[in-house]
């Protein structure tokens, strides 16, 4: 007798259903146990862009325990050639040293054309990415800044869930990049270099504006002295800001990714950053306002996937897309074409 294809279809569905929650479920318990393993693997599932892995991600972030204690959110830009990587590594070592769980996530540039990564983090922080109690993932941007936020938010969360105390967000320090970092963490750090001419070029204001510590690196040797030198620049400069909604002062402060000099004082002063903000009540306000942000992101990601779930709006999306290209329609004309379109759609 020939079997009943739709009682094979449903037991293949319900061990298919029966797989996905075991593997959520030993992604959970290995979060919660704070295995790296399964951190790495859980960050896997949430860029996925399979439909399957989406959903089984999306499980998995509703599922996470309350954190019993929010991780300190650390951002770090700075100029090219800054020495951000060095600079990571060695202050990441004084804080597991100190005995505090510390992850990197370093929003990584990505090749437009392949979406492959450039970067090695643990290639460029290899003494860190060695240590028990420190775990360094490359979030790839990808093409669009939207999926870097998502994902990255996302990871932030898991990171949580696994126990690290501290976790550093590095940026590529090129255009928009330190905003969307800046939309994420708690406190800001930019690095910049002395000696190379006019300080105050190749930096725009409105990223000196966000800054909550401005540290001259490469403090060492014969750049001591010109690191002393914008320090000071830097601190005048600061200063035509006027006073923030928070009440922090920025700080500027010299210090040496190569030789360490400087990162012990450098962790004071954001320890003082976050007793300040923790007292006055901006911390808990910026960590609310994150969260409305992120509400916002998935709302849109959910609305957007909810709408081209539809393939006649696939279809004339691509087509209008096409007119563009050729010099036919005008954005603004092809918005307008969509929207009408959509409106007979659905």
């Amino acid at each position: 007798m020939k079997p009943d294809q739709s009682n094979i279809d449903r037991w293949l569905a319900a061990r298919k259903k029966q797989r996905e929650g075991r593997t959520e479920s030993i992604l959970l318990n290995g979060l919660i146990n704070g295995e790296r393993t399964a951190l790495g693997q859980a960050i896997t599932l949430i860029e996925s862009s399979n439909l399957t892995d989406q959903k089984q991600a999306q499980q998995l972030l509703q599922a996470l325990p309350v954190a019993q204690k929010l991780a300190k959110r650390i951002g770090i830009t700075g100029v090219p050639g800054v020495g951000k990587s060095t600079f990571i590594e060695n202050f990441g070592l004084l804080l597991v040293e100190a005995g505090y769980k510390v992850a990197v996530l370093a929003i990584d540039p990505s090749s437009s054309r392949t979406g492959g990564s450039i970067l090695g983090d643990k290639t460029r922080m290899e003494r860190l990415s060695q240590h028990p109690n420190v775990f360094i993932r490359p979030t790839a941007a990808g093409r669009t800044l939207g999926g870097v936020a998502k994902n990255t938010r996302e990871a932030i969360a898991l990171c949580e869930a696994a126990g690290y105390d501290i976790i550093l967000i590095e940026t590529v320090g090129v255009g928009q990049s330190e905003t969307l970092v800046h939309g994420m963490v708690d406190c800001f750090l930019l690095l910049m270099l002395a000696g190379a001419g006019d300080e105050l070029q190749g930096i725009k204001r409105g990223i000196m504006e966000l800054a909550d510590l401005i540290v001259i690196n490469k403090a060492d040797g014969t750049n001591e002295a010109a690191a002393k030198a914008a320090r000071a620049e830097y601190a005048a400069a600061i200063h035509v800001f006027g006073q923030r909604p928070d009440y922090w002062t920025p700080r500027v402060l010299c210090a040496s990714g190569l030789t360490g000099s400087g990162l012990q004082s450098l962790w004071e002063q954001i320890e003082s950053f976050f007793v300040q903000l923790a007292a006055n009540g901006h911390l808990s306000q910026k960590r609310q306002e994150q969260e409305l942000q992120l509400f916002e992101h998935l709302l849109n990601d959910f609305l957007q996937q909810q709408f081209f779930a539809n393939p006649l709006n696939q279809e004339k999306c691509r087509a209008l897309r096409k007119e563009i290209t050729k010099g036919q329609l005008l954005a603004y004309e092809a918005m307008a074409a969509f929207l009408g379109a959509s409106s007979e759609i659905n």
